[in-house]
């Protein structure tokens, strides 16, 4: 009779979390994530995957927005303060999905994470 334990299964657990987490550490751990995600397929690498992918893309529309609209004279004075405000917003969003995915809980972003749920619903799976 061997009293050794098994050891814990990992693979699946480790993998499933650092897929959630790199999901959300630049668009490098972004690909990297996902091609980890390809090799083994979690319900927490894909909601989190969608969850970034979503909060980059938004970002990024947004920064198009800003430059078209910083064109125009007056407005972009008033952008010269609500881009800072807004850069520190979307880094809030991103440390709490990163939160939420160390933590390991399918917790949507505040007011646009039910949205890139949705949106992105047949991504990763």
């Amino acid at each position: 009779m061997s009293t050794e334990t098994p050891p814990p299964n990992s693979a699946s657990g480790g993998n499933n979390n650092t897929v959630a987490i790199l999901s959300y550490l630049t668009i490098v751990g972004l690909i990297v994530a996902l091609v980890m995600h390809n090799q083994n397929k979690t319900e927490l690498g894909a909601y989190h995957l969608r969850q970034s992918l979503g909060l980059i893309i938004t970002a990024i529309a947004v920064g198009i927005v800003f430059l078209i609209v910083g064109m125009i004279p007056i407005v972009n004075l008033i952008l010269i303060i609500l881009a800072p405000l807004v850069g520190v917003g979307f880094l809030v969003l991103f440390v709490l999905g990163l939160v939420s995915a160390v933590k390991g809980e399918q917790k949507p972003l505040p007011l646009v994470g039910a949205s890139y749920q949705s949106w992105l619903a047949n991504a990763f799976v």
